[in-house]
């Protein structure tokens, strides 16, 4: 399970460490694509698998499956950490994310989020918490 924020940066070759925290779940190969709201998504292999197996299942048929499939999948790409417990974050996937200089990785349970530091920022703004924790319990999370 992954849990917590770290800030880091990346380098100009697009160089960004993993969190020591994190690598002890990652395990060796995992695969790092585009994320929701901005952001890239690292996810363990199993997870990945998982998740792989959900999106085989869509149906072709449907114009927002076949986009939700093209949207994780054609960005994917297998990662493996370097000795400096580093991976190399593609171009493509470094332009989607808006990422430069400063970056936040989080934790979100089954998979790692990086964020450009601004985007997180934006995003991590919790003044109407009361009312998502709210429709949270339409989904049958309750506090």
């Amino acid at each position: 399970m992954f849990m917590g924020e770290y800030n880091h940066t990346i380098d100009a070759k697009g160089r960004l460490i993993i969190p020591a925290k994190f690598r002890e779940t990652l395990g060796e190969e995992f695969i790092l694509t585009r994320g929701l709201d901005g952001c890239l998504s690292i996810y363990p292999m199993d997870e990945w698998k998982s998740f792989e197996e959900k999106l085989k299942a869509l149906p072709l048929t449907d114009k927002n499956a076949r986009a939700f499939l093209r949207f994780f999948v054609a960005g994917a790409t297998s990662c493996e950490l370097d000795r400096q417990g580093r991976i190399l974050v593609p171009s493509t996937l470094r332009e989607f994310a808006g990422l430069e200089k400063e970056v936040v990785l989080t934790g979100s349970l089954t998979r790692i989020e990086i964020w450009s530091k601004e985007k997180w920022l934006e995003n991590s703004n919790y003044d109407d918490m009361d009312s998502i924790a709210a429709s949270m319990q339409k989904m049958g999370i309750v506090i």
